[in-house]
């Protein structure tokens, strides 16, 4: 039973952890050239697709631990040195990945969503454009209706409060990339010393 669950521990932390580490690594430069050619369309798919890929194998990545917990538990092993160490950084990445990497990708992908081809003619016609109302005169009195003109002013008001398409790619530029990819490192560092550890498992009486 502990060769079993040691197989499957190890199959679940290279099918789900491996597409992640990959996945986001290639997040921060697809990203930087998805908002440098804002009218690509597969550079803006290429940040989607990696973006879900480290959602959905971060979801299948919570077998990891529990199948750790049942293997050491087997091995009975749960109170050596180097398995709690290996659970304190596996903590510390999940934490990594949840709170600095992923919410970060999505601010950089709604970044590429809005710097996309078709939020400049969006923005265009908020604020302002043909299909803008404009005031109408009322027959028979010379004067121009009050309720036109308010809503035009609130949609030109509403549109210039608006980061426009180029704002948004500034804002979200370089800088934002460059810290994303520094904590995908921290993730993938944290990630590779479990891996030392639960190879090498030093102070352990069951060998490697």
């Amino acid at each position: 039973m502990t060769k079993f669950l040691l197989a499957l521990h190890v199959l679940v932390a290279i099918v789900a952890i491996g597409p992640v580490t990959v996945a986001a690594s290639m997040f921060p430069p697809a990203a930087r050239r998805a908002l440098a050619d804002p009218e690509d369309p597969r550079a803006a798919e290429t940040v989607r697709l990696l973006h879900r890929i480290c959602r959905v194998y971060a979801g299948i990545g919570v077998g990891v631990p529990v199948l750790g917990f049942a293997t050491a538990q087997s091995m009975g092993v749960l109170g050596d040195a180097w398995l709690i160490v290996s659970i304190v950084l596996t903590t510390c990445a999940a934490a990594v990945l949840l709170a600095l990497v992923l919410p970060r990708q999505e601010a950089l992908l709604d970044a590429v969503d809005g710097a996309g081809p078709g939020a400049a003619s969006h923005a265009g016609t908020a604020a302002g454009g043909p299909d803008a109302p404009t005031a109408t005169a009322v027959p028979g009195t010379g004067a121009a209706t009050d309720t036109a003109a308010p809503d035009t002013r609130t949609a030109t008001g509403t549109a210039g409060s608006m980061d426009s398409p180029d704002t948004a790619a500034v804002a979200a530029g370089p800088r934002a990339t460059v810290r994303l990819a520094m904590f995908t490192g921290i993730f993938n560092l944290l990630w590779a010393t479990v891996t030392v550890l639960m190879i090498v498992r030093p102070g352990s009486t069951t060998g490697a």
